[in-house]
């Protein structure tokens, strides 16, 4: 079935996201080399299991990652951060929540065309907060007719946003970066989905399978057309 809605993962589809949490994550490294002789790898792992943690309390985003580097600090340190530490992993949170909204280069060109021949939607995860402030920097929303921010993207949340706005699933196609979040969820419910390959991902929206699912993958936003055209 040919889609009549477009629906667009935000972060790292529109625009570039995720090299600003790595960036942080580089800075808390350096850090905290004073306090303990630990590799890299051994950093990461510790932030990342702090933040899975922690994802049932504040949920995904630039707040709870913020938080989940203080509580990283003090563990690995052994409790040996200083306040004037503490304040620059505050500051370094911030310049996450609040960077400069960097679109990738075909967005402002593609969305007016696609806009002529489909209905289109924005459904994006983490903060409402720091979402509904990305979405507002980016000048975007002019192209979408709804816009969802939501905790969780599972096959459930999916179904609860089309029966919202009364869209059968085989109306939609989905485009997003990660196939744990944006694909594989929306295959599992009916949903046409195709995923753009991010060069950087965080290791939680990552997968070791995705099993039979069917899904189309393009190198760009610029082969979407193409892509469309072949359904």
């Amino acid at each position: 079935m040919r889609p009549t809605w477009l629906a667009f993962d935000a972060d790292d589809t529109l625009w570039v996201n995720e090299p600003f949490f790595f960036q942080a994550q580089d800075r808390l490294e350096e850090l905290l080399k004073p306090y303990a002789d630990f590799s890299e790898e051994a950093m990461v792992d510790a932030l990342y299991r702090v933040e899975r943690k922690n994802l049932g309390l504040f949920g995904y985003g630039a707040k709870g990652f913020t938080l989940s580097m203080i509580e990283s600090a003090i563990e690995l340190s052994g409790g040996k951060v200083t306040a004037q530490d503490i304040q620059q992993i505050l500051d370094w949170g911030k310049g996450v929540m609040g960077y400069p909204i960097e679109l990738f280069d075909e967005v402002d060109e593609l969305l007016p065309r696609l806009k002529q021949d489909y209905r289109m939607m924005i459904i994006t995860k983490g903060e409402l907060f720091n979402q509904e402030s990305k979405i507002a920097r980016s000048g975007l929303a002019q192209h979408f007719e709804i816009i969802e921010i939501v905790s969780e993207k599972d096959p459930e949340t999916y179904r609860k946003i089309l029966e919202r706005h009364a869209i059968e699933p085989g109306e939609v196609l989905m485009i997003g970066n990660s196939i744990r979040s944006d694909i594989l969820p929306c295959v599992e419910i009916g949903i046409q989905a195709v995923h753009i390959p991010r060069v950087v991902y965080w290791q939680h929206e990552t997968v070791d399978s995705t099993g039979n699912a069917e899904f189309g993958v393009i190198d760009s936003l610029q082969d979407l057309p193409a892509y469309l055209n072949n359904l």
